[in-house]
């Protein structure tokens, strides 16, 4: 892979994941700085419509669709009439504009970029749009009935990302010259981090508004995660590192994809200990299929066995399954699956929203952890694992060694999450505005998947361990993490049931 050919010493400093931005990286510029700003600039931009000027509502959106006509749409009612062609174009104009700034930053051939950003824009969004037809996106049996169809893939909208994943593949092993001409643009770590910093606004939204929800199922939803999570990264750090014979710097990164949020916590974890971006980008790449398998599985296991404890099977949703998309999905079809069975079995007709919401509930919290995991690994990499005999630890390497787009993460879930709990009449406003941002959180979330692709090159793949990669994933997700996390689902919240709809 290109990373192999890269300044080891920049890599091992974090400053850099291509080529071009080593040089960028010797002045102290680098693509974790650069997606902290970036990220925050979008932030700062999509709070305009909870203040009452709409600056991002032009941005596109892709909707399930059956007819693509009806497809895409701008974000904002409020730029209906412009159309979905013209927000789609409007998008890629401001995003060519924003990272094209930043890549001169970066020091990047800026021709070259423009030409290839341009071809990655295009072939991810298509990606997206193709993993939104109802036939592969819808999820649930009411939903199916709503878009008139009879049978469906079931893999939610984040089926983009796998056909993104695949696009890139294709392109990165089988047609190099597009891969040459797109090299300068191939950047997925920088994509990935600026998302990040957006995903933290969305999330103090999901985690303000789940506050409505009951104390109860909150706490529990903390405790349970931060006892799976301990027990989780342990134990596959330590199967990864005894019976595999992997080095720290892939351990860690396993440890956390497989553990917390998968590609967002190994790309922070890669960061904090500096590992070569090879390294976060083949992890991620295995959590996007895995996460899939577990969608497809694990809502009908909780069927035939959780359905008299339908927060059980809420919770174990969020704790199992590795992805954001991924895990909500599992707990909307968990909740028409155990819903309609009580119905059918006891009469009994929960209220709809609880068991899917236990499932975000721990997911958020989840995701909340990525930042607190990484700044106790810089902390761990730097004064115990890289320490020397008898050196100090600085507090500015600790510092040098955090990865500053959690910052912007931190930054944005912290406002968004102060603005809700202070301000509760004006958590509307706020929401629709991590909406606008969420947009485009999504967009660069698909053009990492199509950049990890690229880079991708499977016989160097191979020869890096992919194959016990995978090994290494398929053991302790189903070998004990699943199992671990319905376990402590069931401690936390045995016993604990939704409302019940009378009359």
């Amino acid at each position: 892979m290109e990373e192999k050919s890269l300044d080891e010493d920049k890599l091992a400093e974090g400053q850099c994941s291509t080529p071009q931005t080593c040089a960028a990286g010797k002045k102290g510029i680098s693509e974790d700085w650069m997606s902290l700003w970036i990220g925050l600039l979008l932030f700062i931009l999509s709070l305009g419509v909870a203040f009452g000027t709409d600056l991002l509502g032009w941005g596109i959106t892709t909707g399930v669709w059956t007819d693509i006509s009806k497809a895409l749409a701008p974000v904002s009612k409020n730029y209906t009439s412009i159309g979905g062609i013209a927000s789609l174009g409007l998008t890629y104009l401001f995003l060519l504009v924003l990272m094209s700034a930043g890549a001169v930053a970066l020091k990047a051939d800026i021709k070259k970029f423009i030409i290839g950003f341009t071809i990655v824009f295009w072939i991810s969004y298509i990606c997206w749009i193709i993993g939104s037809w109802a036939n592969i996106a819808v999820t649930t049996p009411s939903d199916m009935k709503k878009f008139g169809i009879d049978w469906s893939l079931k893999l939610t909208p984040e089926a983009g990302f796998i056909v993104a994943l695949a696009a890139g593949l294709i392109v990165g092993n089988f047609l190099p010259g597009l891969a040459s001409t797109i090299k300068e643009a191939v950047r997925p770590e920088w994509y990935i981090k600026t998302a990040i910093v957006i995903l933290g606004g969305f999330l103090g939204v999901v985690a303000a508004e789940k506050l409505g929800l009951a104390t109860a199922v909150m706490f529990r939803g903390l405790c349970a995660i931060v006892e799976a999570y301990l027990i989780y990264w342990a134990l596959v750090y330590f199967v990864a590192r005894k019976y595999f014979k992997f080095s720290r710097e892939w351990a860690a990164p396993l440890a956390s994809g497989i553990s917390i949020c998968g590609v967002s916590a190994a790309i922070a974890t890669g960061g904090a200990i500096r590992a070569r971006p090879v390294v976060p980008i083949m992890v991620s790449s295995l959590v996007v299929v895995f996460a899939v398998v577990e969608l497809i599985v694990l809502p009908f296991l909780a069927e035939n066995f959780l359905w008299k404890e339908p927060m059980v099977a809420g919770a174990w949703m969020g704790l199992a399954v590795k992805t954001d998309g991924a895990a909500v999905a599992a707990g909307a079809v968990t909740e028409s699956l155990v819903r309609a069975k009580a119905l059918a079995m006891e009469g009994v007709n929960y209220k709809e929203g609880w068991i899917m919401g236990a499932a975000a509930t721990v997911k958020v919290f989840i995701d909340i952890f990525i930042g607190v995991w990484a700044f106790v690994l810089a902390i761990i990499w730097c004064s115990v694992i890289e320490c020397k005999p008898g050196e100090k630890v600085r507090v500015r390497e600790i510092w040098d060694r955090f990865p500053k787009f959690v910052i912007g993460y931190v930054i944005t879930f912290l406002v968004i999450l102060y603005i809700g709990l202070t301000s509760p009449a004006f958590l509307g406003k706020t929401k629709a505005a991590m909406g606008e941002g969420n947009v485009f959180r999504g967009i660069f979330f698909t053009m990492t998947f199509f950049t990890i692709g690229v880079v991708s090159n499977f016989k160097k793949l191979w020869e890096e361990g992919i194959g016990k990669l995978a090994a290494v994933y398929l053991l302790c997700l189903f070998g004990f993490i699943i199992w671990i996390g319905l376990f402590i689902s069931w401690l936390f919240f045995h016993g604990v049931k939704p409302p019940v709809i009378t009359g």
